[in-house]
């Protein structure tokens, strides 16, 4: 009786903790473990048993697996775990490990987990095989049918006692269900949108290169949260000192991500596409459609496509399926330099050589999307900016930064020093990214500086805004007027205004606007009311 007791409040304490990511609210009973210790008290010592007792261990093992994973998810990207989705995107969370983390400690850590997984197993299965024949056969019905009394018990709103195990696998499979039909009725709305037809032109950006740079993490709690404010809301006022001494215009506003902590493609297909994609399927599905985006836009307006992704090391098919004229990816970025944990070059160095390689030897206007990544986790090393951007050559000149800095293994056990650096690694992309801006942009450029996502929980905290900050920089205040909610045609962005800093009281529109925006503010030359009413604000 003793040993069955013990056991029952051990299997209680193992099935309740499942239920860890739904804290704080958890119940205090496992209808399950009443039920399960019951049948095996009613079971005699044999090899049946005992394989039996295996069993139910490695599923308890594999559901504790489910919930390690989905502490883990939330964390980083700020949902909960769905194992519909979390298949497709293995490949990417294998590479950032081995990215930041090297093969070794890599491999190590897979190890401890699965030798502490099987070891789980092991225990539980031991654990019950020893009630086999300890109770008497009436008590142990008595038990079961306890717990069937407490499994109707469970069903009852905020409930004491729950189906913790039950109701992991049920929920993976609704969840399942559910973004299957949802993907399918995505699938459908692409085919029958009004908009799934030709490209459509925007003469209003004729001859002028549009860049869209997309800065890592740079989320809208760098400026909201307390930590990071100060930071970088100062590096914003000279981002807007500088932008202003070279003659530039600049307005800033925020939009409203589909992710958080990672994913970034899918951020960047939402923001190119005009579509909502906010899942691994989805994106799959517009790949696989001839479902129009700004890359097809501008494409037809006579520009030449180009996307610059330092972060791609492999076979990168996805880009063919978007249609870019030209690609090129960290093996054909021409850097000699060294990496920096997982960021494959630093962002000096990419927008050193876009400028060189890419823009200066294209003929024409160009429409490119540059993958920013210094501020990537794991935020070590930070380095500085380059004085002198000539210097940035080959990437050689940050030999000198080779192995600087913490491991990022080190660095990321002290949450509050990872904040810290994030914030820092934020202040680095926003420095080079107005080095940048000041040197190249002029009045035949519109330069979109925008955030895909914002950093994992673990550094905005629980409950933060998925908004992104987004900064137009040109040199031409015509190309800027439409951001604007002035003028005769009204419109605009909402929360989009001149300077450096968005409206920080006011949500931002969803990255999917962005693209019928753009359709709507460019299919004509801006009216003249619109660009005197930029001017006349930023004189006052």
């Amino acid at each position: 009786m003793k040993r069955f007791a013990l056991t029952l409040l051990l299997f209680n304490a193992l099935l309740l903790a499942l239920l860890l990511p739904r804290y704080p609210w958890i119940p205090w009973v496992a209808a399950e473990a009443l039920m399960v210790c019951a049948v095996f008290s009613l079971l005699s010592p044999s090899v049946f048993t005992r394989v039996l007792a295996g069993v139910v261990g490695t599923l308890y093992a594999v559901l504790a697996l489910f919930t390690l994973s989905d502490l883990l998810v939330r964390q980083s990207l700020g949902r909960g775990l769905n194992l519909y989705l979390e298949l497709g995107v293995v490949g990417s969370v294998v590479d950032l490990m081995l990215s930041n983390l090297g093969t070794g400690l890599s491999l190590l850590i897979l190890l401890v987990l699965l030798l502490a997984f099987c070891g789980l197993a092991l225990w539980v299965s031991k654990l019950l095989s020893r009630l086999a024949g300890g109770l008497h056969s009436g008590f142990g019905k008595a038990a079961f049918a306890t717990g069937l009394l407490l499994v109707a018990v469970s069903f009852a709103p905020q409930s004491v006692v729950s189906l913790s195990a039950a109701q992991l696998a049920t929920n993976q499979i609704l969840l399942a269900i559910d973004t299957r039909r949802s993907t399918a009725e995505f699938s459908q709305s692409l085919a029958n949108d009004p908009a799934a037809g030709e490209p459509v032109a925007l003469p209003g950006l004729a001859n002028t290169d549009v860049i869209f740079g997309f800065i890592e993490s740079y989320g809208i709690s760098s400026l909201t949260d307390d930590r990071f404010k100060h930071l970088i809301g100062s590096r914003l006022d000279k981002m807007e000192a500088a932008v202003s001494a070279a003659g530039l215009h600049m307005v800033s506003g925020r939009l409203g991500s589909p992710v958080q902590g990672g994913q970034s493609w899918l951020a960047h297909a939402t923001m190119l596409s005009g579509q909502w994609i906010d899942t691994q399927l989805d994106y799959e599905i517009l790949l696989a459609s001839d479902y129009p985006t700004l890359i097809d836009d501008m494409a037809v307006t006579g520009h030449d496509t180009v996307a610059v992704m330092p972060a791609i090391t492999q076979d990168w098919p996805e880009g063919q399926a978007f249609g870019y004229n030209r690609i090129y990816e960290s093996t054909t970025m021409d850097y000699q330099g060294p990496p920096f944990n997982w960021v494959t070059m630093p962002d000096q160095y990419t927008w050193s050589w876009f400028q060189r390689s890419v823009r200066e030897q294209t003929v024409g206007p160009m429409f490119a999307e540059v993958a920013l990544i210094s501020s990537h986790a794991p935020w070590v090393p930070i380095l500085p900016v380059l004085d002198d951007w000539d210097s940035v050559g080959n990437g050689t000149a940050f030999n000198q930064w080779e192995g600087a800095g913490e491991t990022p293994a080190s660095l990321w056990l002290e949450p509050e020093r990872v904040r810290e650096h994030y914030a820092l690694a934020i202040d680095y992309a926003l420095n080079v990214a107005t080095g940048y801006a000041t040197r190249h942009v002029d009045e035949n450029t519109l330069l979109v500086l925008l955030g895909d996502h914002q950093p994992a929980p673990l550094v905005t905290g629980e409950g933060a805004s998925r908004d992104v900050i987004v900064h137009v920089i040109s040199g031409n205040p015509e190309l800027l007027a439409p951001f604007l909610a002035t003028g005769s045609s009204g419109g605009g962005l909402p929360g989009f205004q001149l300077g450096a800093k968005p409206d920080l009281n006011q949500d931002g529109p969803s990255m999917a606007s962005f693209r019928p925006f753009m359709l709507k503010a460019f299919r004509r030359a801006p009216l003249s009311a619109e660009v005197a009413s930029v001017k006349g604000v930023e004189q006052q």
